[in-house]
């Protein structure tokens, strides 16, 4: 019966007429209330694109006790459904995290009616990550997804740098640090990072530095002429001081339940071809062919740090700004998971220059053994995908599911 009731529910929703579609800029959080109103609470399932921190998501819904739903992109599908299948021996011993899957031709056909209709027959809350905006695209997202999402929705946008309200208008709003944009290339005078996306890995990084002008027009005119970066794309780029010093994703988790603002753990980035080139000792640096010697800033993989004692407070800060600004030009604000990435300077200020509002890129380095500020906190291995599924498991418990969904 509830089944018969979610799904009446759904394509209700889903035969929204065109004419509200248009006039509609984000869907009611209170059609996502109606929709989770008809799940079975005993037969949740986590579930989540396969990308990213899928793993994590899925290892800490097993932690919980949570059966994991995994939509895959056919060809990219067998870390999935062959490595880290789940397996149940004797109906005890488990191995693996991925319990049921579906493996679409695309990403993006997790949004058609029948995917949908799918995700919310299996009680599915979804976990959105970068992958999942990335593939599918925002307005998508916003509009069209109409499943219950672990996390804030509305604040995902704000990831994107083009966009007029992105993270870094929520920043100032919040009075937070952010590394000063140049406006002008011509004002170049120190070192600065270019932002840009690649070319052809349009989910990768063009990234550059330049200390001038003469510089950036030398080293922009190489990346075009290697089909690196587009003109359209230098013409928008974002042009920031770099500040020099090493750089820490802050993984928070908020909650909704207790609001309260956890720090989890602290990770830093593997980027190619960056890493390769900060190996080698300047003369054979400088030796390099044009091909070479600029260096690319794709992520390829993840490190745990953690951070001295008397700076956590520091970061305590700037998360509590950051939650308060959501709240306030965002409501409900950010729910779970977030991710600063800061870079700190030579006085110990940091500056934060990306935010990721959903979970982070880097928390797999922490699956099963936990954050190490997470693990100090609950006093059990605590991951990030762990506290999402304990944050759904306690919402369950207290009847509060609509409080951590949108």
């Amino acid at each position: 019966m509830v089944v018969v009731v979610v799904i009446s529910q759904f394509l209700f929703y889903m035969g929204i007429t065109n004419e509200r579609k248009e006039v509609m800029k984000m869907i009611p959080r209170e059609d996502v209330w109606e929709i989770v109103d008809g799940y079975d609470s005993g037969d949740i399932k986590i579930g989540v694109l396969a990308s990213h921190s899928a793993l994590d998501v899925c290892d800490g819904a097993v932690e919980e006790g949570f059966s994991t739903y995994v939509v895959c992109e056919r060809g990219r599908e067998k870390t999935y459904i062959q490595y880290f299948r789940s397996r149940i021996v004797g109906g005890k011993y488990r191995k693996g995290c991925v319990d049921e899957f579906v493996v679409y031709p695309s990403f993006k056909d997790i949004l058609t009616e029948e995917s949908q209709k799918s995700l919310v027959e299996n009680n599915v809350l979804f976990v959105p990550n970068r992958s999942f905006t990335a593939y599918c695209g925002m307005d998508a997202v916003e509009n069209d997804f109409r499943v219950p999402m672990v996390g804030s929705r509305n604040l995902l946008r704000s990831e994107e740098r083009e966009e007029e309200k992105s993270y870094y208008w929520l920043l100032e709003k919040a009075g937070l640090p952010y590394p000063e944009r140049i406006e002008n290339p011509e004002d170049i005078e120190e070192l600065v990072m270019v932002k840009l996306p690649h070319a052809k890995k349009r989910l990768e990084r063009g990234f550059f530095t330049a200390s001038s002008y003469e510089e950036y027009v030398k080293k922009s005119e190489e990346l075009l002429r290697q089909d690196v970066i587009t003109k359209e794309d230098l013409v928008k780029a974002r042009i920031e001081r770099y500040v020099i010093g090493p750089v820490f994703n802050l993984d928070f988790f908020y909650s909704p339940l207790d609001k309260e603002i956890e720090l989890l753990g602290v990770d830093w980035r593997f980027e190619t071809s960056l890493d390769g080139h900060v190996r080698l000792p300047a003369p054979q640096q400088l030796t390099l062919p044009s091909s070479q010697i600029n260096p690319e800033y794709t992520v390829c993989g993840h490190n745990m740090a953690t951070l001295r004692e008397s700076l956590l407070e520091k970061v305590f800060e700037l998360a509590e700004n950051y939650v308060k600004a959501t709240q306030h030009y965002y409501p409900p604000g950010i729910i779970g998971p977030f991710c600063l990435q800061t870079c700190v300077d030579k006085d110990l200020n940091f500056y934060i220059y990306d935010v990721a509002p959903r979970i982070g890129g880097g928390t797999n380095i922490h699956i099963s053994i936990g954050h190490p500020y997470g693990n100090a906190l609950w006093r059990c291995p605590m991951s990030t995908g762990r506290r999402i599924a304990f944050e759904i498991r306690r919402a369950i418990e207290t009847d509060s599911v609509k409080e951590i969904v949108t």
